[in-house]
C-alpha cells in the first residue's frame, strides 16, 4: 500500500476516503447499478447531442488565453493531403483521400475540468507552510508538472517547440477511463431565473428542486441549464463579452451551505451551459479566499469533475415538456494523458 501523502487533509474534504492513490475522486460513486439506473430512464430512445461546436464561442474576447481550435491538412510526398488524388501518382488509382491535424485549446468550448486543473495551497505535512497540491494531495511539480521557459509554452495559438506540461497524476485520462456514463438529473435554472445574471444559493436552488421535484442522490451527474449556451450560439461566434457576463444564472460559490449540498447530496460531477458553473471573478471572499470557492471545493477538496459551456436548452426544453428531469448520460472526454482539461461529446438519451 502507498504511503500516504499528507498528514492533514483539508477541512470538509475526502481526501482518503477512496484510498491514497484514488485519481477519480467522487466518480468511484458511478457504480454499475448507477449506469443501470441511467439506463432505466431511456424510454423514448430519443438521443441528444450535448456539445457546442468546439470552434465556439469564437475569437477570444471570453478568455484571451484560449484560442479556437486550427485545422490544418497533413502533408504527403510533399503535397497537401487534401483532396489527394493518387492518379497524379499512380495512374488508374482510383482514391481520393483528405487528413488533417488540430490545435485544440482543450479548454475553449464544451469542456470537462480535471482533478489536476485547480489546486490551492496548503499545508498537508504539517510543517507550517503551505503548499502547492491538488486533490488527495498530489503535489504540484512533482506529480503535476509545467515548463519554467515560457519558449515552452503555446503563445497566440503557434505550436511550442517542445512540450514538457504533463499532469502525472489526475490528468483527464482518470475521468476518460470510467467512461463517464450514468443517469443525469438536470435542474432547470433558466425556466425559474429566465436571462437575469441571478446568484444561485442554497435557498435559490432548493426553491428549483422543491418546484421540480428534482431529486438528486449519490452517483447522480447533476446537469445545470442557465440558457448561456442557447445565448451564445445566436452570436455567431462573435460573443458579446459584456454582455454574457450579465446573462443567465451562476452558483454562489460563497454560500456555505450550498457548498455543503454539494458534498452531502453525493452527486459525482457537475456539468453547467455556462463558461464558469460559479460567479467568476470572485469577489466576495475578500484577498484571503479562493477566486473560484466553488472550484476549489469540488475539485481540490471532493474529486468532483465540473463541465462548461455544455448545450442543454434543447435536452432541458424536452425534459420539461415530457415532465421528466432524469435520463442516460454519456460524457466521457478525450483519453489524453497528462491533459488537465479536455472537450467531449456529450450524449444524453431518453
Amino acid at each position: 500500500m502507498t504511503q500516504q501523502r499528507w498528514k492533514h487533509r483539508p477541512e470538509g474534504s475526502n481526501w482518503g476516503d477512496f484510498g491514497p492513490d484514488d485519481q477519480k475522486g467522487r466518480l468511484n460513486l458511478l457504480t454499475p447499478e448507477k449506469v443501470l439506473q441511467g439506463i432505466a430512464e431511456v424510454r423514448q430512445g430519443l438521443a441528444f447531442c450535448l456539445s457546442l461546436p468546439l470552434d465556439y464561442p469564437g475569437g477570444n474576447a471570453m478568455n484571451v488565453n484560449r484560442l479556437p481550435p486550427i485545422l490544418r491538412p497533413l502533408l504527403r510526398k510533399g503535397g497537401v493531403n487534401m483532396n489527394y488524388q493518387y492518379d497524379r501518382i499512380e495512374a488508374g488509382r482510383p482514391d481520393v483521400l483528405s487528413d488533417d491535424l488540430a490545435i485544440l485549446h482543450l479548454q475553449y468550448s464544451t469542456q470537462w475540468d480535471a482533478l489536476s486543473h485547480v489546486g490551492a495551497l496548503f499545508d498537508a505535512d504539517g510543517d507550517g507552510v503551505a503548499e502547492p497540491l491538488y486533490y488527495n494531495g498530489f503535489a504540484a511539480n512533482t506529480d503535476v508538472v509545467g515548463p519554467s521557459d515560457i519558449a515552452d509554452c503555446g503563445l497566440h495559438g503557434e505550436i511550442a517547440p517542445h512540450s514538457t506540461s504533463c499532469a502525472h497524476a489526475l490528468g483527464i485520462e482518470r475521468m476518460a477511463e470510467t467512461c463517464v456514463q450514468g443517469r443525469g438529473v438536470m435542474i432547470d435554472l433558466h425556466h425559474h431565473y429566465g436571462d437575469a445574471r441571478t446568484h444561485i444559493g442554497y435557498d435559490e436552488l432548493m426553491r428549483v428542486l422543491d418546484a421540480d421535484n428534482v431529486q438528486v442522490e449519490p452517483g447522480d451527474i447533476v446537469c445545470l441549464h442557465t440558457g448561456y449556451a442557447e445565448a451564445l450560439l445566436g452570436m455567431n461566434k462573435q460573443p458579446d463579452a459584456k454582455a454574457l457576463e450579465n446573462l443567465g444564472t451562476v452558483l454562489d460559490g460563497n454560500d456555505s451551505r450550498l457548498l455543503q449540498w454539494i458534498t452531502d447530496s453525493g452527486l459525482v460531477a457537475i456539468a453547467a451551459d455556462n463558461y464558469s458553473v460559479e460567479i467568476f471573478p470572485n469577489g466576495h471572499g475578500g484577498d484571503c479566499c479562493s477566486v473560484m470557492p466553488l472550484h476549489n471545493h469540488c475539485l481540490f477538496k471532493l474529486g468532483v469533475h465540473l463541465g462548461e459551456l455544455w448545450h442543454l436548452t434543447p435536452l432541458a426544453r424536452w425534459l420539461r415538456a415530457n415532465q421528466r428531469n432524469r435520463f442516460l448520460l454519456t460524457a466521457p472526454p478525450l483519453r489524453l494523458p497528462g491533459a488537465v482539461g479536455a472537450p467531449l461529446n456529450p450524449v444524453a438519451t431518453v
